[in-house]
């Protein structure tokens, strides 16, 4: 008998609480055994980091530079637009709310004094830094843009290929255990109880954002097809749902594309910006990166200001184009602009990895959702005459 496949987000959540169990009961030596592990594949994690970037950023950046007319530069321009706009309403709110909720630096010093021990480390050096890599990464997008050659496109296809590989058969199926190891490392240390209090504050702020985000978009919408915008986003309410389920953007998309169509897109304009948006709209998994981030920041007592994170969020709108097709992609993409530029630590990237797959339903449907709104503005301009349905 065939065993069902278990969500990511549910052997996550079990993960969690066995650490937490693993954290009063384990002698020592497992203990010990667990975060030996989690020393390794954090190593491991770090090698990958920038050839994450490498092999998801540059082939993005090449296939948005083709000169297919305004109707992509348009369409991608309004998505970058989008997405920034949600990282600074989640730096804005996170700035304002999570300091009077979150018990500054209840994180700091969690990799000091009463932690485990691992056995022993494996030392991995990356290939290069986390910023060489982005730097050759934009260097290569924009080059084989305007190549007329497809034999180095095809080799950057196929090294994102890798990666991907890499990412859906090592790194997610061993997730778990690195979660298990890094929250019975919590437990021993003794700061569990305020970790878990604060992840479900988080959690209810960026929900709460995430519905006022998708009602401001859609009211921009309605701005240029003069329609109700809470119907319009009432009609898109099976692919948020759709989403919900699937955590895929990709796998949502049929959903998405029928229900823009029934918000009167042209056939034509929906089945060009739908399949795009679903890889270069982020705007829900920016908007969680952020505020986690900050939410972290505040937990270790590391302070930061507007210009740091204006940086972040614009490269963060860029890093995670094209995430890999794997539930929690965009985090795993984000995972070298989050060290490079907040310095995060590996014991800050798996916090950010276990309180972003918590929430990776919500984002996904977040996204989906918005790429409705980009439909309705680009078919404005774009879209052949036809009969509106209110």
């Amino acid at each position: 008998m065939k065993l069902p496949r278990v969500n990511l987000l549910v052997k996550i959540l079990i993960a969690m609480a066995l650490g937490i169990g693993a954290g009063y009961c384990f002698p020592e030596w497992a203990g010990r055994t667990f975060i030996t592990f989690n020393a390794i594949f954090s190593q491991f994690l770090g090698w990958l980091i920038p050839l994450i970037i490498l092999g998801f950023v540059a082939p993005a950046i090449a296939d948005l530079g083709k000169d297919a007319g305004k109707m992509l530069v348009w369409t991608a321009l309004i998505a970058y637009v989008a997405t920034l706009a949600s990282g600074f309403l989640s730096y804005a709110v996170g700035d304002t709310v999570f300091p009077h909720i979150i018990h500054p630096g209840s994180l700091k010093g969690l990799h000091e004094g009463n932690d485990l021990i691992p056995f022993f480390t494996i030392d991995i050096p990356p290939l290069m830094s986390v910023m060489t890599a982005l730097v050759t990464a934009f260097v290569a997008g924009i080059c084989l843009s305007r190549m007329n050659g497809d034999t180095l496109k095809k080799c950057f296809y196929e090294f994102r290929g890798i990666v991907e590989m890499t990412i859906a058969k090592a790194i997610i199926p061993l997730l778990p255990v690195y979660i298990f190891g890094i929250f019975l490392n919590m437990t021993v240390s003794g700061q569990v109880i305020g970790v878990l209090s604060a992840f479900a504050k988080i959690i209810g702020v960026i929900f709460a954002m995430h519905i006022g985000l998708l009602i401001f978009q859609y009211c921009i919408a309605a701005l240029f097809v003069r329609r109700n915008p809470f119907r319009l986003l009432l009609t898109m309410m099976p692919a948020y749902f759709t989403a919900l389920g699937t955590q895929s953007s990709a796998a949502t998309i049929p959903v998405t594309l029928r229900q823009a169509i029934k918000m009167g897109v042209s056939e034509d304009v929906a089945g060009f910006v739908i399949p795009l948006c679903a890889t270069i709209h982020m705007s829900g998994s920016v908007m969680k990166i952020v505020a986690c981030a900050i939410a972290i920041m505040i937990m270790q007592g590391h302070g930061y200001d507007l210009g740091m994170m204006a940086g972040f969020i614009a490269m963060l709108g860029i890093s995670i184009v094209a995430a890999p097709g794997v539930p929690g992609g965009a985090i795993m993409a984000s995972l070298g602009v989050l060290a490079g530029m907040l310095g995060f630590s590996e014991g800050d990237q798996a916090l950010m990895i276990a309180l972003y797959i918590a929430m990776d339903s919500f984002g996904t449907a977040c996204n989906v959702t918005g790429d409705g709104f980009i439909a309705l503005i680009i078919d404005k301009f774009f879209g052949r005459p036809k009969t509106q349905i209110n």
